[in-house]
Formats: structure tokens, sequence, C-alpha cells
């Protein structure tokens, strides 16, 4: 066991999505595992195991912003054993021709955190999705006919910014959308040399100001969960 995954050895597979929400784990373990069972449940953040096509996988809930998502990783890396790990997530829209519902797969992740900066003694450090998940990813989309843009996403440390305008200068640079981990999870990922991989779904959009509801949200999540669970 470790600190915040109080999980038994070999209750996690080696393959581990990561949405921020709890709730959400226990949707996607309940929808699209077979014989899920939840292996941690402390301070509420659920983690499950069970199969997928006969391939064990886990889902685990990391909360919201990357401290959160570094202590899961972190010790499921290190105390478990993972050697994947898909953030599968909700994200903001920097781009019009980006909208609610549609994918985004993270080829890399520009951030506002701090802690790269201090990691690194002031250098910038591009925190990069591994290259096989990324590109089995990218043909199971394109096989099904499931539409998806790739490319640089930000991690932001703040979800509510005192300007509203702040966005424009990433979205002038092609950032895609904004969310809260994957820049993080890319780092861990590096440190300790197992793979990682971001694939987002568009909740809202900052250019339009669309927005869906927590229902149309688990709705929509299907096909990125789909990806997800293919790309293993």
């Amino acid at each position: 066991m470790s600190t915040h995954i109080q999980a038994n050895a070999g209750d996690i597979a080696e393959t581990v999505l990561l949405p921020g929400d709890p709730l959400r784990a226990k949707w996607i373990a309940n929808t699209f595992l077979k014989d899920a069972f939840c292996y941690n449940n402390v301070r509420g953040m659920y983690g499950y195991t069970g199969t997928h096509n006969g391939k064990r996988v886990s889902v685990q809930g990391t909360g919201m912003g990357i401290p959160s998502a570094l202590i899961y990783c972190h010790e499921l890396i290190n105390n478990y054993g993972a050697k994947n790990l898909i953030r599968v997530g909700s994200a903001g829209s920097y781009q019009k021709g980006l909208n609610a519902r549609d994918l985004v797969i993270a080829m890399s992740a520009s951030s506002t955190s701090g802690i790269n900066n201090s990691r690194f003694l002031g250098s910038d450090y591009a925190p990069t999705a591994n290259f096989e998940l990324f590109l089995k990813a990218a043909n199971y989309a394109t096989s099904q006919n499931i539409t998806f843009q790739a490319g640089n996403v930000l991690s932001s440390d703040e979800f509510y910014e005192d300007d509203p305008e702040a966005f424009k200068i990433w979205a002038d640079f092609g950032v895609l959308c904004v969310e809260m981990e994957t820049a993080g999870i890319y780092t861990i990922a590096a440190k300790h040399k197992v793979n990682a991989l971001s694939i987002l779904t568009i909740s809202d959009s900052l250019i339009t100001k669309e927005s869906l509801s927590s229902e149309d949200r688990e709705q929509s999540f299907i096909k990125m969960i789909d990806i997800a669970l293919n790309t293993i």
C-alpha cells in the first residue's frame, strides 16, 4: 500500500486510465470494464481494475491539477508498477475549428505551472507524449472514422483566470485547448521511463462560449474512452 492508494500488490494493471474526476473513474469501470473491482477509495479518489477485450486495465481518479495528478502517478509507477498512463479528461477549446464534443490527442503540453521551472533550474522542458501510444491512438481513431485533432495543449494551474483574454496568446501560437494535468503526467512518465498519453474531449469553448452539461459530458466521453481502451 502507498499513502494515497491503498491497493494490494497485483491489484493494479500496468495500463491505467487517468480521469481527473473520481466519479468518472467509477463510470468508466462500470460502463466499459468486465469484472471490475474497486481497489481504492482513500479520500474518495476511486480506483478500479477490470478487463477490456481480455486485457487487464485499471482506472484511477487523479483530482484536479498537476500537483494532485503527480501524487497518484508517482504512487502508481513506483508502488504498483504502472507502465502506461493514459489521461482521459475534458478541456476548453482555444481554436475556432475545435468545438464541444471534439477530440484532441495531445502531442505535447505547454504549461503555466512552476513545477518544472524548479526541477530544471529555470530552463524550459517540453513534456511530450509517448510516440507508440500516440500512434496507436491516432491509427485506431482513424480506422473507426473518429475525427480528432492532434497538437499542443496547455496545462494551466488556474481554472478561473483574472484576464479572460489571456488565452489568446496561446491560441495565436497554435495551442489547441486548455486543461490542468497533461504536462505533469508527461513529465513524470519521462522521468520514470514509462509511457504516457493524454486524450481529451472538448467540454466548452473559450471562443463560442458553448458548454456541455454534466450529462452531455458523460455521453460525449464514450469515443475518448473507446480510443484509450483500444490503445493498450
